[in-house]
C-alpha cells in the first residue's frame, strides 16, 4: 500500500508540487489582520511546508529537478521581500528555514527511494 502511494506521488509529482506551491504562496502572501493561531513554532511550519514542496519533486526526479529546487529557494526569498507589501513580516530566518525544509524533503525522498530499491530517474 505504501509502495503504491509512493509510485502515485512519483507519477503525479507535478500536480502535488503545484498544489503545495500554490498553498504556500497564498498562505505566505494573504494579508491577514492577525495571523491565525497554529500549534507549533513558525520556523517548524516553514520547514514542514517546504519539505512537503521538495518531496514530490525529489521523489519524481524530473529532468532538471535540482534547478526546480533552486527556483524554490529563490522564490522563498522573493516571498520574504514581498510580504511587507501585503501587511506581513518578511524575515530572512524564514528563508533559511525554508531552505532547510527543502533539504529535509530531498533527504526524505532519497531515503524512500533507497527503501524501495529505486535508483530513480537521473
Amino acid at each position: 500500500m505504501i509502495r503504491n502511494f509512493v509510485f502515485f506521488i512519483q507519477k503525479y509529482w507535478l500536480v502535488y508540487t503545484m498544489v503545495i506551491f500554490i498553498a504556500i504562496t497564498l498562505l505566505s502572501l494573504w494579508p491577514f489582520e492577525d495571523l491565525p493561531a497554529a500549534p507549533g513554532n513558525d520556523k517548524i511550519h516553514h520547514i514542514v511546508s517546504y519539505a512537503a514542496l521538495a518531496f514530490p519533486v525529489a521523489l519524481g526526479k524530473p529532468r532538471l529537478w535540482l534547478l526546480i529546487v533552486v527556483f524554490f529557494i529563490a522564490y522563498s526569498g522573493l516571498i520574504e521581500l514581498i510580504q511587507p507589501l501585503v501587511n506581513r513580516y518578511g524575515e530572512w530566518l524564514d528563508m533559511m528555514a525554508n531552505t532547510i525544509g527543502l533539504a529535509c524533503g530531498i533527504f526524505l525522498a532519497e531515503m524512500v527511494r533507497k527503501w524501495m530499491g529505486d535508483k530513480g530517474k537521473e
